[in-house]
């Protein structure tokens, strides 16, 4: 009997053992987890102390009508309660981010479990399972950092943040506090940036948008991925479907509603070249902001439409016959203000601007610095110079094509851009004078005194070619371009008021105007033909070596414009110059900004008509004495079309629809047009 009975009490022992040891462990196990708790928890009364409601100031970028072309820094909407906002907007975001919302306390333990499993796996912290209240508490008392410390706090103080708010105070919170990418705080602020419409107004489908930015808001943004927010929003309506939000035949054409389009660039797109430089020149004016700042700019939207299309066009329709990948323009008027700039086909896939950080070879856009040089130096249109090989030192110029012509006057020399002429006349009047030149014409960049520069071998910004251009449009004043007109405050307090700045003539207007019968001559009967347009023009093509950058920048009456195009890895084009694509870029946005209806004044001074006579002399091989002295003489407006009048240069080239067309590349190194 007494085995029986100590076989009867062992399990029962055991049993005692393991309770008693059990309780020990679970008071240990409270004990532990209550100290770690309040470890984590000391730093909490703190935090709670201080919410995080700071943001970085916005800037507001407007054209010249008022529209906005470009919003920086953190940009907040109305603060709106959700029962102001649409229903289908709360329910996507509740699919879509925390659909048990109205049911947990603050956590929620299948998702932390979830969480908790993956990230032990993956031996750091992956993902998040955070419920809607958690994402408030992190956004006002935390940092952004993954660890467990801040995952326990963010818990805690999603269960402080539930004791002391209803369920719709804390959701009303949350949708006007997370970020929604583009600088965007809350719903009506992203709302109004990718839709132009406050998040009351949203439809079913861009509420699906805008609660798939929340997972990742760069990834997902219509503005520059439509193609991933449309399959995001798509997940979001299944997701509505899951929850019981939407039933799966219900209205199915209203639930998926039409998708974004597939963005192709647009002149509000391309107008953000101009706003980030916008921005840059407030920053070296005024420093960081301190308050959130509005810009008033110089940039017409008519002429950025105008500038943008033809050179989006042109890369589309021959980019890859052409292998021309990148194109970039600007237009200016005669004082200065930038009115239009596109620093690339896509800002969505590069915001490198083109116009202001690429140094690019202008190729024989650059010649009219050395013509210029000659002209201050004495030298006139009509002097002949020889134009046939030559070699200074080591370096052997060459003409595009190959050929020479012999002896030819200046006019004759800018109007076919031969290479050998402008390298002799480097030489005549010096290099160093050359650069001179440039520097005073408003080229800052870097330029090597050697004989290549002479032929636009030294890079240089397209504003740098802009602003020269400029100078000689102006008769030889120089006048810096610029963008900003003004900034202020939103309150209205102006913190910059731009002032017409004192003029500075660096050329004596006689010898800029005799530099303009040249490059009109570019335009009427050279290597700029492409860029006629029935007005008055004047410009000159640039082609650097290995066709590699190919440019035409010029003037007429009120603007001045610089188009490049080239590759952003510095490769050839497919034997492109730029008295083709570029100048007739160029010809169109200046059509299209002469449709302004208020062009500014293009001023020449009077002086006798005798151009007309010389040209025409010249041109039907009847020349008068070439030392005859050419001054600063308007440059008519004449109506005879100017292949009719091909006489001298007929002999030179063949020309078939106002188009030059280039002889067979040499096989020795030179450098294009």
């Amino acid at each position: 009997m007494a085995r029986e009975s100590r076989s009867e009490n062992k399990p029962r022992s055991i049993v005692l053992f393991l309770l008693k040891w059990g309780f020990v462990l679970a008071l240990w196990g409270i004990l532990i987890g209550g100290l770690t708790l309040a470890w984590f928890a000391k730093d909490l009364d703190e935090i709670t102390r201080q919410p995080n409601f700071e943001r970085r100031f916005s800037i507001t970028v407007l054209a010249n009508d008022g529209s906005v072309i470009g919003r920086y820094g953190d940009i907040t909407g109305q603060n709106l309660n959700i029962d102001q906002l649409p229903e289908h907007l709360i329910q996507a975001v509740l699919a879509a981010e925390d659909r048990r919302f109205y049911y947990h306390f603050g956590i929620d333990p299948i998702g932390l479990a979830r969480a908790f499993v993956v990230n032990t796996i993956k031996g750091r912290v992956v993902q998040g399972g955070s419920t809607i209240t958690q994402q408030l508490a992190k956004n006002l008392f935390l940092s952004q950092e993954r660890t467990y410390k801040r995952k326990i706090q963010e818990a805690l103080l999603a269960l402080w943040l539930e004791r002391r708010l209803t369920k719709d105070e804390i959701l009303s919170a949350y949708l006007n506090r997370i970020y929604m990418g583009a600088g965007a705080y809350g719903v009506d602020a992203a709302s109004e940036i990718y839709f132009k419409k406050s998040a009351r107004d949203i439809n079913l489908r861009e509420a699906a948008i805008l609660a798939g930015l929340i997972k990742a808001p760069s990834r997902y943004s219509p503005a520059s991925n439509p193609a991933a927010a449309n399959r995001r929003a798509d997940i979001v309506l299944q997701e509505m479907v899951e929850t019981g939000f939407l039933k799966e035949d219900e209205n199915k054409e209203k639930r998926d509603g039409p998708p974004i389009p597939i963005r192709k660039p647009d002149t509000a797109e391309s107008s953000r070249y101009f706003a980030d430089w916008c921005v840059e020149g407030m920053n070296a004016l005024l420093g960081s902001p301190e308050t959130d700042i509005i810009i008033k700019t110089t940039l017409d939207p008519e002429v950025q439409k105008g500038l943008t299309e033809p050179l989006v066009e042109a890369v589309k329709q021959k980019g890859a016959e052409s292998k021309l990948s990148q194109a970039a323009g600007l237009i200016l008027r005669p004082d200065g203000s930038v009115v239009g700039m596109v620093g690339g086909i896509d800002y969505s896939q590069s915001q490198f601007n083109r116009t202001t950080q690429a140094l690019r070879s202008p190729g024989s856009s650059f010649k009219p610095i050395v013509y210029l040089t000659a002209l201050e130096m004495g030298w006139k249109p009509t002097d002949t110079i020889m134009d046939e090989p030559i070699q200074i030192g080591s370096y052997k110029p060459t003409n595009f094509g190959g050929k020479y012509y012999g002896e030819v006057t200046l006019i004759d020399a800018m109007t076919l851009s031969l290479n050998t002429v402008a390298v002799q006349l480097a030489h005549n009047v010096g290099i160093d004078r050359v650069v001179g030149m440039a520097r005073r014409l408003g080229i800052i960049s870097p330029l090597e005194p050697n004989y290549a520069t002479a032929l636009g071998a030294n890079g240089a910004t397209m504003l740098e070619m802009a602003t020269a251009y400029l100078t000689i449009s102006n008769d030889g004043i120089l006048i810096r371009p610029f963008g900003i007109l003004q900034i202020e405050q939103e309150d209205g307090k102006v913190l910059y008021q731009r002032q017409q700045p004192q003029l500075s003539r660096v050329v004596a207007e006689l010898n800029v105007h005799n530099l303009k019968i040249l490059m009109e001559s570019v335009v009427r009967y050279g290597t700029g033909q492409a860029a006629q347009f029935g007005g008055y023009a004047a410009g000159k093509t640039g082609t650097s070596q290995d066709y590699r950058d190919v440019w035409f920048s010029g003037f007429t009456n009120g603007y001045v414009g610089s188009i490049w195009m080239g590759n952003d890895d510095n490769s050839s084009s497919k034997r492109v110059t730029g008295g083709a694509l570029p100048a007739r870029a160029w010809r169109d946005a200046i059509v299209a900004a002469l449709n302004d209806p208020t062009p500014a004044p293009y001023t020449r001074i009077d002086s006798p008509n005798i151009f007309s006579d010389m040209l025409s002399r010249i041109l039907n091989d009847n020349s008068s004495d070439p030392q005859e002295e050419y001054i600063g003489a308007p440059l008519p407006e004449r109506n005879e079309k100017p292949q009719e009048r091909r006489g001298f240069f007929s002999r030179w080239y063949k020309m078939q629809d106002n188009a030059v067309q280039p002889a067979p590349a040499p096989t020795r190194q030179r450098f294009n047009e």
